[in-house]
């Protein structure tokens, strides 16, 4: 039996980076896109940081979370079309780390304006992002065994 504190458990388990990667943008994300809803309604800008560099964090974090996703799409199931669950999750994480980028984007370009101004649909841009990041996690639940 091994130990859970073994470190080759977590290091060369094959899909074990992507399990424990995949929370950071989740987490990043989601609190980004309450920050930002919360600087608009308070009219804080230490709120409206907290959001921009949320989403920068969120935006890089993704970057490898798809990478050890392939990776283990390649080790555990030796490269098998992509079909099922399987499928949905790919289309949702694709979906998912596209909206995170882009909501980036849109606080980027307007921190690089002289009086930094968000559209207000970026809000409905966040919030189809933060569905596709829980339908993502819902879906990948179910194909690592915890969801049934």
């Amino acid at each position: 039996m091994t130990s859970p504190f073994d470190w080759r458990t977590l290091v060369l388990a094959k899909h074990a980076q992507h399990v424990a990667l995949v929370h950071f943008p989740i987490a990043l994300y989601l609190a980004a896109v309450a920050f930002d809803a919360l600087a608009a309604w308070t009219r804080r800008e230490a709120l409206g940081q907290a959001a921009y560099w949320n989403f920068t964090a969120a935006a890089l974090s993704v970057v490898p979370v798809l990478a050890t996703g392939v990776i283990a799409w390649q080790w555990q199931l030796e490269g098998q079309p992509v079909k099922g669950a399987l499928r949905y999750h790919v289309i949702a994480a694709a979906t998912a780390a596209l909206l995170i980028i882009a909501a980036w984007w849109l606080q980027f370009r307007a921190r690089k304006t002289a009086a930094p101004s968000l559209p207000g649909w970026r809000f409905w841009l966040e919030s189809l992002g933060a569905l596709a990041v829980l339908l993502t996690g819902h879906l990948g639940g179910f194909l690592s065994g915890v969801n049934g």
